[in-house]
């Protein structure tokens, strides 16, 4: 059992972990680089947030939203 858990762990530190140390050892050198990642993130996590509020307000706008608050049986 000890042999399976080495094994996790040398798949882990010796492979699956290497872009991360790449990116640790690019960090002392160029910090925006390093955060590319990051910032890219970001920006596509921001992009569909407004997307979904333009869909949720063009929703509301065309009476389609079902704000009734008996629409559960657990509020009634």
């Amino acid at each position: 059992m000890k042999a399976f858990f080495e094994g996790i762990q040398t798949l882990f530190v010796d492979f699956l972990f290497i872009p991360l140390d790449l990116l640790r050892q690019l960090e002392l050198s160029n910090w925006w680089l390093a955060n590319m990642v990051s910032w890219t993130l970001m920006i596509v996590c921001s992009y569909y947030i407004v997307y979904w509020c333009k869909q949720l307000q063009s929703h509301q706008d065309n009476n389609e939203e079902n704000q009734d608050t008996t629409a559960h049986s657990f509020l009634k």
